[in-house]
């Protein structure tokens, strides 16, 4: 009997991976080596050396009214999440690679059945207190319980988590491949069990929380601004991940309407930094006076990062999106050659990949491994997937596209929308083929609008609404939309969050992440064989076959990418001299006190 209970206590601690030798690093990579040795001191984009100081101003746009992002009540506070650590920090310079925050190391098995995490005895709260495996448990059973859906899809393949040593807990898989899982837990931002069991975490706050990170909320003005004040004795400042980063003393964010004003605000000096999203914007309005004198500065910061898929997107739960033939039909309408030309100043590439801009974008038709791996799904998947490479419909950029127009409407009337009276009706039920473009920034509107004159003259109505971001999430969070601008980051190594952009059990959950509403359980099976992924090769080949399938289910109208950051800054910042592959790091940058002075002098000087 006690033989018999000890095997059992191994068999519950040990779980699928019984008797295989695990292994404990400072770091995991998804597949493939660590970039980085035990005994590294840096990332090769930090400056160990980098001053400590100053004051960086930022911007935001609409406003706030929580501290807790976690849930999906309310607007959570911009910078929100300096105040805390994970338990693993990610390198920007490797596709998908972490080491050790929170925790001093991470122990996992060959097939990752389970990984374990060992606490830093140095990690602490800023009252003092230490970081504990109670909460990282804790944690762990909140998110799942009472935060966003994305953290029940993220961690749905979690079947226990324990604590296994005085600083060490130990999460157990459910059976299945899911290399990726280790990783995933290794994001886990930790929250102080002492401070939020005693409180309703599941209502907005605006009550500073307690953490353990870089900076503290220091002041506030609700909705308006909030400065956030390093942490002069974090615990964290000088471990491997940390060092060279988050070098200002305070970051201030303050709240700006809208884009546009947010932009004359910056060009008035009333921030320091900001990142450039529209085209127009990079190219007609930073020619002012003190961008020509180099007091402020204009970069564009090239990256290698996958682009993700930014474009418009139906909502099937309507039902007029609920036919591919219609979702097919109306993406002959959008001219991005035109739109490129007249409106963003040539500075974009057309996106027809969800995953574009990497080497995990499908291109071609399938072949090898990839082919191999489709067949399983052939006549539950579109045919066009074996046999044709997609691409989003193509105009020459005269804004003429009477050629893609036609195709439109005889896909239009072979889904039943035929003209009656100079409008697309429905042969059947004879009601309009209209919908709604729903926006958070007026930006897009006049995206939208050369969009709406080409569904016009294919008699169909199509309106542009912009809303408040308070109205624009609500109504986000609820799926109470036609159209979106949306879509979805993708990162080099793609995985678990597949599940929340595209999966079924994500279609129907409020706050959910599937905005398009897709239900396909041959999707479903292809998201899985990503996240099964044992190696690199692997994982390339079913991002491949899952991105096929992706773009052939016309779910989408694909928009545009750009390959670098655009960035504008008034000049008193350092930064490394390393770019690495996911881009621009601003937390690695920092405050030159001798530029900064001569900024001061030279402003003051020229606006006597």
């Amino acid at each position: 009997m006690h033989r018999l209970l000890f095997l059992l206590t191994l068999w519950i601690f040990s779980g699928p991976a019984f008797g295989a030798e695990a292994v404990k690093s400072h770091g995991l990579a998804m597949h493939g080596d660590l970039k980085y040795a035990a005994d590294f001191k840096n990332f090769d984009y930090a400056n160990p050396n980098a001053p400590k100081g100053g004051t960086v101003r930022l911007n935001a746009v609409g406003t706030y009214d929580s501290f807790n992002s976690f849930i999906v009540k309310g607007n959570g506070a911009a910078g929100v999440g300096f105040i805390y650590d994970n338990l693993m920090h990610g390198s920007a310079d490797e596709a998908f690679s972490q080491y050790g925050q929170l925790a001093e190391s991470v122990e996992t098995p060959p097939d990752r059945s389970w990984v374990a995490f060992t606490l830093r005895p140095e990690a602490r709260w800023h009252d003092g207190k230490p970081v504990t495996v109670e909460d990282v448990i804790f944690t762990f059973n909140l998110l799942i319980k009472e935060g966003t859906p994305f953290y029940r899809f993220y961690y749905g393949s979690v079947a226990s988590v324990a604590k296994t040593g005085p600083r060490t807990v130990r999460f157990n898989f459910k059976p299945g491949e899911n290399r990726e899982l280790p990783l995933i837990l290794g994001q886990l931002t930790v929250l102080p069990k002492h401070y939020w069991e005693k409180r309703d975490f599941n209502k907005t706050t605006l009550e500073p929380p307690l953490g353990s990170g870089p900076y503290k909320i220091a002041s506030f003005e609700p909705g308006r601004s909030i400065t956030y004040k390093r942490v002069k004795n974090w615990w964290g400042r000088d471990i491997p991940v940390n060092r060279g980063q988050y070098n200002f003393d305070a970051i201030r964010y303050d709240y700006y309407r809208d884009s546009t004003i947010a932009l004359q605000a910056f060009k008035k000096g009333e921030y320091d930094y900001r990142a450039e999203n529209s085209s127009k914007a990079w190219a007609t309005a930073y020619d002012f006076k003190d961008i020509k004198t180099g007091l402020a500065k204009k970069e564009e910061i090239a990256h290698n990062r996958s682009s993700g898929m930014q474009a418009f997107v139906f909502n099937t739960r309507r039902d007029v999106f609920k036919d591919k033939i219609v979702r097919q039909a109306l993406a002959y309408a959008f001219d991005f050659a035109w739109s490129n030309k007249n409106l963003f100043y040539g500075q974009y590439a057309r996106t027809r990949s969800y995953f574009d801009n990497s080497e995990l974008a499908a291109t071609g038709t399938p072949k090898g491994d990839e082919l191999k791996l489709l067949e399983q799904f052939r006549g539950r998947i579109p045919d066009e997937v074996f046999n044709q490479e997609y691409n989003p419909p193509k105009s020459d950029g005269t804004g003429n596209i009477r050629g893609n127009l036609r195709i439109a409407s005889r896909l239009l009337t072979k889904a039943g929308w035929v003209v009656k009276g100079r409008k697309r009706v429905h042969e059947k039920t004879g009601k309009p083929l209209t919908f709604e473009v729903l926006l958070v920034s007026p930006l897009f509107e006049r995206i939208v609008l050369p969009f709406a004159k080409n569904l016009e003259k294919l008699g169909i109505t199509a309106t542009a609404r912009t809303v408040d971001p308070s109205q624009y999430r609500r109504r986000l969070d609820t799926y109470d939309f036609d159209v979106i601008v949306g879509g979805a980051g993708q990162s080099l190594s793609p995985g678990n969050e597949q599940r929340s952009f595209w999966g079924s059990k994500s279609a129907d959950l409020e706050g959910g992440r599937n905005y398009i509403g897709i239900k396909d359980p041959a999707i479903d099976a292809l998201i899985e064989k990503v996240i099964a992924a044992p190696d690199r090769k692997s994982l390339v080949t079913s991002v491949r076959a899952l991105d096929r399938v992706l773009q052939w289910g016309h779910w989408l109208i694909p928009h545009w990418h750009a390959k670098f950051d655009r960035v504008a800054y008034w000049n008193k910042f350092g930064r490394p001299k390393v770019t690495p592959i996911q881009g621009n790091q601003f937390l690695a940058w920092w405050v030159d006190p001798k530029k900064e002075e001569a900024l001061k002098n030279k402003l003051a000087s020229a606006r006597k």
